[in-house]
C-alpha cells in the first residue's frame, strides 16, 4: 500500500499535469472534515485503491492539499461535501452575535459571503441549532465541503492552490462521487473543540479525492 507522508506546498508544472490525469482517471481522495483532521489514516481513493496517509502533526488537511510518498507519487485531497447546518439572519449583526455564540463553544464554523448574503456553516448539532433559533437566526440542513477557519495563530499548512484543472467544478457538485466510500481506520466523529474557523473556498480542484 503507497504511504504518503509529505504535503507540498509548491508543485511545479509538471505535476499540475500529473494531477490532472489522476483526477480524470478518479486517483485521488475525497475526505470529510473529521478525517482530515487525523494526521495518520488509511484512506480509499475514489478509483477504489487503498492507502495510507501519515503525516507530521501540522494541521487539518484542507481541499485541494497534494502529498507525495517516498517514491515522487502524488495524491490530491478534496474536501468531500457533507451534511452540515447553515446559518443566515436578516442583519450582520446577528449574524455576528450568532458566531460569537458558537465560538464561545469551540465549534469549528466557516464562513461564507456570496450575492445572498453571509452564512456560517457548521456540522449539525440540534442543541445548537436550537440556541441559534433562539436568537432568532434561520436554519437549515444543506451538504457542502467542511472547510472551518483555522485558528488565528495557526501559520499557513501548506494549502497547496495550484489550480492547474481548468474546469471550475464545484466541490459541492455531485461529481459523480461513485465510490464515496468512508474507510477511515481512525476516524472519530466527536467534536474536535479547536477554534477552528474557514473561509469557504469553491475552487476548482488542481485534481481531485475519496474517503478514507
Amino acid at each position: 500500500m503507497k504511504i504518503f507522508n509529505t504535503r507540498l506546498s509548491t508543485l511545479s508544472d509538471t505535476q499540475k499535469a500529473q494531477l490532472v490525469e489522476q483526477y480524470q482517471a478518479d486517483d485521488y481522495l475525497l475526505l470529510d472534515f473529521d478525517t482530515r483532521q487525523h494526521s495518520r489514516f488509511r484512506a480509499i481513493t475514489v478509483s477504489g485503491e487503498a492507502v495510507g496517509v501519515d503525516l507530521p502533526r501540522t494541521g487539518v488537511l484542507k481541499g485541494n492539499d497534494v502529498l507525495i510518498n517516498a517514491a515522487g507519487e502524488l495524491m490530491q485531497v478534496i474536501a468531500k461535501p457533507q451534511a452540515v447546518t447553515k446559518v443566515t439572519a436578516d442583519n450582520e449583526f446577528l449574524l455576528m452575535k450568532g458566531a460569537y455564540h458558537l465560538g464561545n463553544r469551540h465549534v469549528p464554523l466557516m464562513f461564507e459571503y456570496s450575492a445572498a448574503g453571509y452564512a456560517l456553516y457548521f456540522e449539525n448539532d440540534h442543541v445548537l441549532a436550537q440556541m441559534l433559533e433562539n436568537l432568532g437566526l434561520r436554519i437549515e440542513s444543506t451538504s457542502v465541503p467542511f472547510e472551518p477557519e483555522t485558528g488565528a495563530y495557526q501559520t499557513g499548512q501548506g494549502h497547496s492552490h495550484g489550480h492547474a484543472h481548468s474546469h471550475a467544478h464545484s466541490h459541492s457538485d455531485s461529481h459523480s462521487h461513485k465510490k464515496s466510500h468512508s474507510h477511515d481506520e481512525s476516524h472519530s466523529h466527536g467534536h474536535h473543540h479547536s477554534h477552528s474557523h474557514s473561509h469557504s473556498h469553491h475552487d476548482a480542484p488542481v485534481g481531485r479525492s475519496n474517503d478514507g
